[in-house]
């Protein structure tokens, strides 16, 4: 084993154990800031400087995708005028490995006189930000996996995973659920994949009904205007009896010499494949499997009040 892999693989380790010492030291403290979090009105605004910033960003966003708004504050900034985005019935959650940053402490004045709940990350509990918070998290890392242990490394890890940990827990009190975090990914593949029928299905004046007693003139009329490819065939009180696609056109026409006048009840295919509107586009997707184009979505009464055809989905970007 060279040299460079023997080191990469030595701070891996390093963070891993600095990682199992986390695990060790969280317990009531870490329950306490969540339900803190939990019960606020306001958002949660994380803060910290350098790595400890970029951590803090990482933070926000991961509690904002799963149903907790947060943002991150720069805390420079903050003692420049950017302290007025941190609201009554906010909370913040501070990273300092230290406790001490400079930029941290000066805003502590600012968040006692408005009692802005405070939450420290740090490996120092008896440090002046520790001390002026409400909830401290203790990580317990004294050394990172920079063999200089200058290097923010095994302790940027520590709260990174920290956050991760309190936006799953806030993530599982909130009842979060795939739909919720589709909502909030809309150009996301997750957010494709949560479409569901209803979402894509044609519906109203779109749909290309025909009565069975038409004549297939009509059924031929009524696929080429509603261009999708099929004819929804319904009885006289408007339930679904039959389809006839294009396809069976070429085949019909391939039998029998004069089709025009005859009803659309002598090609139809009875008991069209359907499926329910709150049905997942993948699941209709599964259905089609190459082999038809279109599903019908009908209600509790039988009636045709949708199609969803395999263009739609393949436009939806499913595959």
């Amino acid at each position: 084993m060279g040299e460079i892999l023997k080191t990469g693989l030595k701070a891996i380790e390093d963070e891993i154990e600095a990682l199992k010492i986390v695990k060790k030291k969280l317990g009531k403290n870490f329950e306490d800031a969540v339900n803190l979090i939990y019960n606020i009105k306001g958002k949660v605004v994380v803060t910290g400087m350098g790595k400890s910033g970029v951590i803090a960003k990482k933070i926000a966003a991961t509690l904002t995708s799963t149903g907790t708004p947060a943002f991150y504050l720069n805390p420079a900034e903050g003692s420049h005028g950017d302290l007025g985005i941190i609201l009554r019935d906010d909370i913040v959650i501070a990273l300092s490995k230290s406790g001490e940053t400079d930029e941290i402490v000066r805003i502590l004045p600012y968040l006692k006189r408005f009692s802005i709940p405070l939450i420290t990350i740090t490996s120092k509990p008896d440090s002046i930000i520790a001390k002026n918070s409400d909830v401290i998290i203790n990580m317990g890392i004294e050394d990172e996996a920079c063999p200089l242990n200058l290097a923010p490394t095994s302790s940027s890890t520590a709260q990174l995973v920290i956050g991760d940990a309190i936006a799953i827990a806030l993530l599982k009190l909130r009842n979060f659920t795939e739909q919720d975090f589709a909502l909030l990914h809309p150009g996301g593949l997750l957010s494709k994949k949560l479409l569901k029928v209803k979402d894509l299905m044609h519906t109203g004046d779109e749909l290309p009904l025909v009565q069975e007693n038409a004549t297939m003139k009509e059924v031929i009329t009524t696929i080429i205007d509603k261009r999708l490819g099929v004819a929804i065939i319904v009885n006289n009180k408007n339930k679904l009896v039959g389809i006839i696609v294009d396809g069976d056109l070429k085949r019909i026409l391939m039998k029998t010499d004069y089709i025009m006048d005859k009803k659309a009840s002598e090609f139809m295919t009875r008991n069209p494949k359907t499926i329910d509107a709150e049905e997942l586009v993948a699941k209709a997707l599964k259905i089609m499997e190459g082999k038809i184009t279109s599903l019908i979505i009908k209600n509790e009464n039988d009636e045709p009040i949708g199609l969803l055809h395999i263009h739609d989905i393949l436009k939806a970007g499913i595959y």
